[in-house]
């Protein structure tokens, strides 16, 4: 029986899929920026944020270039070995891209540029997953808004119209004469433990941000020597003296995330 065209879905907006565009437009930056600057970074990063990662860029944009792509795209524009690599060594660093990280294009030396992601740490709010860094727990009473995070004189209680919401949550609040109050004290988390995503959203409601957003510089290449140091390791030379043991393998998951920055993949 022919299939009936009557209920045919017409779109009346198309995309184009632009993911071989991308990946040439990332592989050709890598390539145009190897020979401008004088060290690349590899970097991995905890806690990924997007508008942390955003302001490391804006905050580098002077003397830096960041790029958080493809991991494959950017070992190939790297080189995959020897022979295919653009300058001496630096498919040395290519072997060590290895799950979600980026590369920094830089002018600043490495004292420079670990001193400054060394002070970079903003906090979050910690998603599904994440380990919990401490106890958090509801005092019994009226709720207000911080759940005696800050002194009763600087907070303000809890809006009535959240109560269903922490219901919701598991928390046996009660509405008496327009507030919200707990008849007795409500562990939220324990230090240590893992956190639902029931337990990120009341940490969330209460402004406690367990999580730390931080860039972690695995290793880099130096273009005048043509040498690769591994962070915690040995330095390599163009031979490619060393191991990958010596940078920690990370969950590659996120792999092919372009991490909400631009088209070409750079941060």
């Amino acid at each position: 029986m022919p299939k009936s065209k009557r209920a045919k879905v017409v779109h009346l907006t198309k995309t184009q899929k632009k993911g071989k565009e991308l990946t040439l437009r990332l592989y050709a930056n890598i390539r145009e920026c190897i020979p401008l600057y004088p060290y690349i970074y590899l970097f991995s990063v905890e806690n990924m944020r997007n508008h942390y990662l955003k302001r490391v860029r804006a905050e580098l944009a002077s003397d830096s270039r960041v790029f958080f792509g493809k991991s494959r795209v950017m070992a190939k524009a790297l080189g995959d070995s020897p022979s295919t690599e653009p300058h001496p060594s630096t498919s040395v660093l290519s072997a060590h891209l290895t799950g979600p990280c980026g590369l920094i294009f830089s002018h600043r030396d490495p004292p420079s540029l670990l001193s400054y992601f060394s002070t970079f740490h903003p906090r979050s709010y910690a998603r599904a997953g994440t380990i919990s860094t401490r106890a958090f727990t509801l005092p019994s009473g009226l709720l207000y808004s911080r759940a005696g995070e800050v002194p009763a004189s600087e907070d303000v209680p809890l809006a009535h119209s959240i109560e269903p919401t922490l219901r919701k949550l598991g928390v046996p609040t009660r509405l008496l004469n327009g507030t919200v109050e707990l008849d007795e004290p409500f562990e939220v988390c324990k230090e240590g433990k893992v956190l639902g995503s029931g337990q990120t959203t009341l940490l969330k409601m209460f402004g406690v941000a367990m999580a730390e957003f931080g860039v972690e510089v695995r290793a880099w290449w130096v273009r005048e020597t043509g040498e690769v140091e591994v962070v915690g390791g040995q330095g390599m030379n163009g031979n490619g003296v060393g191991s990958n043991e010596e940078v920690a393998e990370m969950d590659a998951s996120g792999e092919d995330e372009f991490g909400g920055f631009d088209d070409n993949g750079e941060g």
